[in-house]
């Protein structure tokens, strides 16, 4: 309490000792005994109101002991469970806790972790992932970075997440290995990447990364096997220096549907660790072959050039007519491709724009293009009689599709009559015209889309020149077939979208978190958050069926599941109310990936510690851990000084006092009749 205050308290009692005497003493004549007590009371009633207004406050200052903390996390996966250190781990957690000297010097807190971070110390070795570096994470955001250490019990094995080692946190970690760290020779199939789905009789590329541990040479088989019959097989070899290795296997898809299969690499002898040398995977096989019509007028090498590069997709079979003045059925055709057109096209081009039949026109020094003009297909060409040359330059802002420059500027020039076009319908132009070495704004090859129909036009013939110098300058045929497939693909898709839409995989893991989204869309193809989707899913081998709720989340609706047994299912998405569905299938793979690991993954945790300036110990170790903790003066106990101010008076109390001496005061005065 400061000067101020006292001196006012004083002032205060000395007004109120005035104020009672004044009201009881001064001209008083008849003064008696109970006249004291009287003023007694009033000088404290008035006291007491002075107080509650100068409401004085005392300060005091209060010493605390704050001691370092420490955040134990144990890995609670099915990995150390399966390493047959489950015991070890629960002793030591244990052993933390009995150990007095420890807990009193530290302010200990225990957690669980495998895919997410738990406050507990219950450990069942049960989660199917380990994600090691969100727990530190966690736990570093969370903590005093100054006083605070982790320690951190686990085989260094993560199936999830980001790369840990080379974390930024600040928090010293202490890494107790569990688990073997002796390294033993191993290979493995670390990934495969592979298409979801594929044309029947299409070949799909498989990418395959091996990874071997060991120091002497060894020459290993690798298969890929379908319905038990191998359909790709390779040796590989492997030694110290060249221990990884990733090459394409490419696949002939030969049976429509799910088709599953499974990658092997041959085992060295004496592998400990046999689950990594074999992935499953599956790609859904797709029979849909699109036919394609070209037409022309005359006989020229572009229509050969086009039908081989177009049928380099198996999917697709061109078929070649010339034109006369028969009429040409156009039903069952994706495309008609209408190379350098005359008058004779006149009734085929009335049929494809009343159909609205995408096509790809292609001119050249043959083409009527006084007959063009006339047919209203968005074009129009101011011409005259000379024949011309176009080199080509492409334009890098393309937009419809992904394609890029295959080296167009080093191809052979194409011929068509010289002129200006004008194009009256929206495109985007793919290729812009050179003449003569200059870039010019002249289109030489659009893509456009007029009243839902799609259409290209490319002004120039001699595309088996580019055919010939793209060989030439990359050794295959491929990239040029690669081009043209793009714009077919693009030209021929009818893309009808779809009311609901579904996103799943076709092949998971067990144990692994399996997500579908969907999408659904009302009449006017806006998306309706006002449906009610479910899934169902059915067991084809054991028949039992599930149904689950989908829910609205971002747009879009969601589905987890978790808790599916390995097998094959058939799924059925469905709108409530509403005749709309899709089918499917997905299979879930007998995988665990926890039990891909037999040796503790020294290596990383190492780093780890390195990292954040604490030290790794081994699992027999941990009483040292304990002994270092306590002696290192890192962590000490922090002794602050908490500065208070209280009030020294309750309002209520004082109240309560005025009140009762008042009512006191009262009964007194009327009691000898001086009221």
């Amino acid at each position: 309490m400061d000067t101020v205050t006292l001196l006012l308290i004083i002032i205060s009692l000395l007004i109120s000792a005035f104020i009672a005497y004044y009201q009881y003493y001064y001209k008083v004549k008849n003064i008696t005994k109970i006249t004291f007590f009287l003023s007694i009371i009033r000088m404290l009633v008035f006291f007491l109101l002075f107080l509650l207004l100068i409401n004085p406050d005392i300060s005091k200052t209060e010493i605390i002991n704050q001691k370092p903390s420490l955040s134990v996390l144990a890995d609670n996966s099915s990995s150390i469970l399966f390493l047959k250190k489950d015991t070890l781990v629960k002793s030591i957690v244990d052993h933390f806790k009995k150990d007095k000297d420890f807990t009193n010097k530290f302010d200990v807190s225990y957690y669980s972790f495998g895919n997410q971070l738990q406050l507990n110390d219950s450990l069942r070795f049960d989660e199917s992932q380990t994600n090691i570096l969100k727990p530190l994470q966690k736990i570093n955001n969370i903590s005093n970075i100054g006083n605070h250490a982790i320690v951190l019990l686990t085989d260094g094995n993560q199936t999830l997440g980001n790369t840990y080692e080379y974390t930024n946190i600040k928090t010293p970690v202490y890494p107790i290995v569990i688990g073997d760290t002796t390294q033993y020779e191993d290979v493995a199939i670390s990934q495969l990447n592979h298409n979801r789905y594929s044309f029947i009789n299409n070949q799909f590329p498989v990418e395959t990364f091996l990874q071997y541990t060991g120091n002497r040479s060894v020459k290993l088989r690798f298969t890929i096997e379908n319905r038990g019959k191998i359909i790709f097989s390779k040796y590989i070899n492997f030694s110290k220096e060249e221990n990884s290795l990733s090459f394409l296997a490419n696949i002939k898809a030969t049976s429509k549907g799910l088709n599953t299969y499974k990658a092997h690499i041959q085992y060295v002898d004496n592998e400990k660790n046999t689950n990594n040398n074999s992935k499953n995977f599956s790609i859904e096989v797709l029979d849909k072959q699109s036919k394609i019509l070209l037409v022309s007028s005359i006989y020229h090498p572009d229509i050969g050039t086009l039908k081989k590069s177009i049928e380099s997709d198996k999917q697709r079979n061109v078929s070649i007519k010339i034109i006369n003045n028969k009429k040409i059925q156009i039903n069952g055709y994706q495309l008609v491709i209408l190379y350098q057109p005359n008058n004779k096209f006149k009734y085929l081009i009335n049929e494809i724009n009343r159909n609205k039949i995408p096509y790809f026109l292609v001119t050249g020094s043959k083409t009527d293009w006084s007959f063009l003009n006339r047919q209203g297909l968005g074009f129009e060409k101011k011409y005259i009689n000379q024949i011309e040359e176009y080199s080509t330059k492409m334009n890098p802002n393309y937009l419809n599709f992904h394609q890029k420059d295959i080296g167009f500027d080093n191809f052979p020039p194409l011929v068509d009559q010289f002129g200006s076009t004008t194009i009256s319908i929206p495109h985007q132009t793919l290729l812009f015209q050179k003449i003569n070495g200059f870039s010019t704004q002249e289109p030489l090859l659009i893509t456009a889309l007029d009243d839902n129909q799609k259409k290209a036009f490319l002004f120039g013939e001699g595309l088996w020149k580019w055919r010939s110098a793209s060989y030439l300058y990359n050794g295959s045929f491929q990239s040029f077939d690669e081009f043209i497939g793009n714009l077919i693909q693009y030209i021929s898709t009818k893309k009808i979208r779809n009311r609901l839409d579904v996103d799943i995989e076709t092949m998971y893991n067990a144990n692994s978190s399996i997500k579908i989204g969907a999408f659904y869309v009302d009449n006017n193809y806006q998306f309706d958050d006002r449906a009610t989707l479910f899934c169902s899913v059915l067991n084809t081998n054991t028949k039992e069926k599930y149904i689950y709720p989908f829910v609205l989340k971002d747009n879009s609706y969601q589905l987890e599941l978790s808790s599916l047994e390995s097998g094959e299912y058939e799924y059925n998405v469905s709108v409530e109310n509403q005749n709309i569905s899709k089918k499917g299938i997905f299979k879930i793979n007998e995988f665990k990936v926890e039990e891909q690991f037999r040796v503790a993954n020294k290596e990383k945790l190492e780093k780890l510690a390195d990292k954040t300036s604490g030290k790794l110990y081994f699992e027999n170790q941990y009483k040292q851990l304990i002994d270092g903790l306590l002696t290192n003066q890192r962590f000490l106990t922090l002794q602050k000084s908490i500065d208070s101010t209280d009030k020294l008076i309750n309002w209520q109390w004082i109240m309560f006092l005025i009140i009762s001496l008042l009512s006191m005061e009262w009964f007194i005065r009327k009691y000898y009749g001086k009221i």
